[in-house]
């Protein structure tokens, strides 16, 4: 993150990337806990242009921020302090005052994501933020600038552990119109049902097409006959062009993953008036690619 911070001050100060979005994925969760205020307090601190982070909602309908749909064992401590065994409970299922119990300020030591982020600094005590607080604490930043990129932790596979995908989607959208914030906002997904229904029913959101087509992840399905990702599309129907996928979607904005992007793919998104958000971008030398080939914006 503070890389980033330093390069792309550095190409703004020349006029190399004037418009460049730096968004800060999760927060700033290679230094603090994801998707928490310690995470978003710092991010801001570092200047990023926009704050990408992740919702579900609760049983009781409150728009929570959350990376995963299930309380993720190698980040959640229960209760009674001890790291949660099992990584089926659903955010959906809990209330916001039985999430509010759990503490999410630690990686649990011994798992991969330890080792991935060995310098994460723990904030034992924090607790999942409702997407209220995440606007309040900007507010209280004194920052009326910052963006918002919001993505539904939504999925085709999993469909008992959220809300179905419009209602999802009206309940954060019923959010950002009462915060006032639409202007603001990006809602972002794999799953593009939710897209879809931002839309149609609130078009002054912006919405982001992500895709992956990755052996660990993939929402594009390029080699079956259809995806139930994509909203009743298929990239075959366009010729295996993903940038056409997303513009025949209602697209405006695609983002795709940073080790699927190239440059012949990204010339295609500019001659159809797409904007390119790569995520995820972790690495000095695939920003300063990234930025070279001239994508919009950058989540790291």
């Amino acid at each position: 993150m503070r890389r980033l911070f330093i390069t792309a001050v550095l190409l703004m100060i020349t006029g190399a990337a004037s418009a460049l979005d730096l968004q800060g994925h999760r927060g700033a969760r290679g230094l603090l806990p994801e998707n928490t205020l310690p995470a978003f307090a710092h991010a801001l601190t570092l200047g990023v242009t926009t704050l990408e982070l992740d919702v579900a909602v609760s049983r009781d309908g409150v728009v929570v921020v959350s990376h995963d749909a299930v309380l993720n064992p190698d980040i959640t401590r229960g209760p009674d302090g001890q790291w949660l065994e099992r990584n089926d409970l659903a955010i959906h299922a809990l209330t916001v005052a039985e999430l509010q119990r759990h503490d999410v300020g630690r990686i649990r030591p011994g798992t991969a994501y330890a080792q991935r982020f060995a310098q994460q600094q723990a904030v034992d005590g924090t607790r999942i933020p409702r997407l209220t607080d995440v606007f309040a604490l900007a507010r209280r930043a004194g920052n009326n600038s910052v963006r918002f990129n919001i993505e539904t932790k939504i999925s085709p596979e999993h469909p008992q552990r959220t809300l179905p995908p419009a209602e999802f989607a009206r309940a954060l959208i019923a959010l950002i119109r009462a915060e006032k914030l639409e202007s603001r906002v990006t809602i972002q997904s794999f799953d593009w049902r939710t897209l879809q229904v931002v839309q149609q029913e609130a078009p002054r959101i912006a919405t982001v097409y992500l895709s992956v087509q990755q052996a660990w992840q993939d929402n594009i399905l390029a080699s079956a006959s259809s995806s139930p990702w994509t909203a009743g599309k298929h990239v075959s129907q366009f010729g295996g062009s993903l940038p056409k996928l997303v513009q025949a979607a209602g697209g405006t904005v695609w983002s795709p993953y940073v080790g699927d992007v190239n440059a012949a793919a990204l010339e295609e998104a500019r001659r159809l008036g797409l904007k390119v958000v790569v995520w995820t971008v972790n690495e000095e030398s695939d920003m300063a690619r990234m930025i070279e080939l001239g994508v919009d914006g950058i989540i790291s």
